[in-house]
């Protein structure tokens, strides 16, 4: 029912603001707050969260490519063991 109150909601991603509190009243406080330029509606940068920006790029960059590095450097057979291995840990938790 709120979506249909404010139309568009949906568009931000939970990581591009703050979370909102349970509370019904501190709820309300933090909205008026955001309304009124008191408190801003984003999450927290990288320097504002005491990370070294350089270091999070790098990091963001490594993860994205780090995959594929390493399935083109293992050999059938190693990839193999892995599946295997993989598999034994799901069929296990069953």
């Amino acid at each position: 029912m709120l979506a249909m109150l404010l139309p568009g909601c949906h568009i931000l991603s939970m990581t591009e603001r703050k979370k909102r509190p349970a509370d019904f009243s501190k709820r309300a406080k933090l909205i008026v707050d955001i309304a009124t330029g008191e408190e801003e509606d984003r999450a927290p940068t990288p320097e504002e969260d005491g990370k070294d920006p350089a270091a999070v790029s790098l990091g963001r960059r490594g993860g994205k490519k780090g995959g594929q590095a390493r399935a083109k450097s293992l050999t059938p057979e190693e990839r193999q063991k892995i599946a295997r291995k993989a598999a034994r840990a799901r069929w296990a938790r069953d």
